[in-house]
């Protein structure tokens, strides 16, 4: 269901805010309940600019059983228009200023993100307060909307990819688990039920501030910003609290070696995990990624650096943990071979991943991984978009603000002893999961 409706794509216009700066970001934050939203506000040397990043626990896990696909279509009918203005006349005034406003879904959360120039925050505001609080729910849109996703969804079929990560998902996870990923079949046998009374119901429900989240950075005063957001989200009550997912057990009954065969595809799409047993904010989470950065992260990792450049069996491969911000998440690689390739390929990459599982990372590959991870994450704070996403994502992840500014020493403190453990005890080789789609010609 991740698929159904992507999560927001940054903007792709970025207005910088002063890198030298971040040191005492959190001492610089603002934080108050307003209206019953969380409103952190940053404001920056930028000028004229201001971005909005914000969510609320409204994504697909919170979908009825009687409708898996409803809280996604929810989120997508958010910005079709309200119960004042359709949408037309909404990109009319938006676009009248150069302003942005949109909305997506994941598993968890809907999200919403937002740029404008500091003299129109009022009407952005006003806006995005319009949408998540009285969206039309238009019969027409609707149907639009069912039929666009259907064909994303039968087009995504024919995708690899998009076959791999879909399967791999549902083995390891259980059913339940926001991470778990229904069928294709499923989702579009939900998508033709769907009616309007269910979104109607669903928003009801689900949508309110009682774990809304707006996150504000750039030329803002903080004081005018609460006033807006008082105005605009007064009297809005509702919505639920995001739960504390339970940790997930071991599966026994996994089906560790899976071919989706499809044909004509010029590469097959390999995934070989499992779940990692680990959220973003547990202990060993760190340095397993400090190490799974060594095995597969680029041009650096000994994946691309061995199986392509050396070995000339891939054009992509990678390692990476991902899921794992609010519930369990899982340590996959990633990789795609050409089907008179696909035997060698994942010989070699097994010999590279049992050589890193057995004898470990070495403490120069540490250090200049640290070095690193620490440069990206600070790049990232340099936009108004990496820093607004940086403090909800913290948030999310259940870090308190000040987080931000202890990264970097976090990091410096990661050990080679401590890296190398967590990847043995995290971490079982034999009992990976195995997932091959496209046009497989031989068994491994």
């Amino acid at each position: 269901m991740k698929r159904l409706l992507s999560p927001l794509l940054l903007v792709a216009a970025f207005a910088l805010a002063p890198a030298a700066t971040h040191a005492a970001i959190a001492d610089n934050l603002t934080r108050t309940t307003v209206a019953g939203v969380d409103l952190i506000v940053y404001p920056t040397a930028v000028k004229d600019v201001v971005t909005f990043r914000g969510s609320l626990p409204a994504g697909d896990s919170f979908a009825p059983d009687s409708n898996l696909a409803i809280a996604s279509l929810v989120g997508g009918m958010l910005d079709k228009g309200t119960t004042t203005q359709d949408k037309f006349a909404i990109a009319q005034k938006l676009d009248a200023v150069g302003a942005h406003l949109a909305f997506g879904a994941d598993s968890t959360m809907i999200y919403f993100n937002g740029k404008c120039l500091r003299k129109d925050v009022p009407l952005v505001i006003s806006l995005l307060a319009e949408q998540l609080r009285s969206p039309a729910f238009a019969e027409d849109e609707f149907d639009k909307l069912k039929k666009q996703i259907a064909g994303r969804l039968e087009r995504a079929l024919e995708q690899p990819g998009y076959r791999a990560d879909q399967a791999f998902a549902s083995a390891i996870y259980p059913k339940g688990h926001p991470n778990y990923e229904p069928s294709t079949k499923a989702v579009l046998a939900a998508l033709e039920t769907a009616t309007v009374a269910d979104l109607h119901a669903f928003h009801k429900k689900y949508y309110g501030p009682a774990e809304m989240t707006l996150v504000a950075v750039g030329d803002i005063d903080p004081a005018a910003l609460k006033a807006e957001v008082a105005r605009a989200f007064a009297d809005w009550a509702g919505g639920v609290k995001r739960p504390d997912y339970p940790r997930i057990a071991a599966r026994a009954d996994l089906d560790r070696d899976q071919t989706i065969q499809m044909a004509d595809k010029p590469n097959i799409n390999v995934i070989l995990g499992q779940a990692s047993g680990l959220r973003h904010a547990d202990p060993d989470a760190l340095p397993l990624r400090v190490a799974t950065t060594i095995l597969g992260s680029g041009f650096t990792g000994r994946l691309m650096a061995t199986v392509r450049d050396k070995e000339g069996l891939t054009y992509g491969i990678g390692a990476r943990i991902g899921g794992d911000t609010f519930t369990d998440g899982d340590w996959r690689i990633i990789a795609n071979f050409a089907p008179n390739l696909l035997d060698q390929g994942l010989a070699s990459t097994r010999r590279e991943l049992m050589s890193w599982y057995e004898q470990g990372v070495t403490p120069a590959e540490v250090e200049r991984t640290k070095t690193n991870l620490a440069g990206s994450f600070q790049v990232g704070l340099a936009t108004t978009d990496g820093l607004a996403s940086t403090i909800l994502a913290t948030l999310h992840r259940g870090y308190p603000l000040s987080w931000i500014d202890e990264y970097a020493d976090q990091l410096n403190a990661v050990t080679v002893d401590q890296v190398n453990a967590a990847i043995k005890k995290h971490l079982k080789p034999d009992n990976f999961v195995l997932i091959k789609a496209g046009s497989v010609v031989s068994a491994e």
